[in-house]
């Protein structure tokens, strides 16, 4: 199984757990994301988590092909 498909399960359960809570989708979103930069700080430096978060920001329209992508 792909690390994207257990991730896809993983917040499938994790919205399920939240609702029950009274936690919207944004709140856990936003919680998770929080987790996710621990998880990059312990191998990562700053730089290059910044640079990672800034093309994704910079590609969120999935109609659009990435930045760097010639046609």
């Amino acid at each position: 199984m792909s690390a994207y498909k257990i991730a896809q399960q993983a917040m499938a359960e994790a919205i399920e757990k939240a609702a029950a809570a009274g936690h919207d989708e944004q709140a856990l979103a936003r919680a998770l994301m929080s987790e996710v930069i621990a998880v990059y700080k312990r191998g990562r430096t700053p730089q290059d988590i910044a640079s990672e978060l800034d093309f994704l920001a910079n590609n969120l329209d999935d109609d659009e092909d990435y930045a760097f992508m010639r046609p």
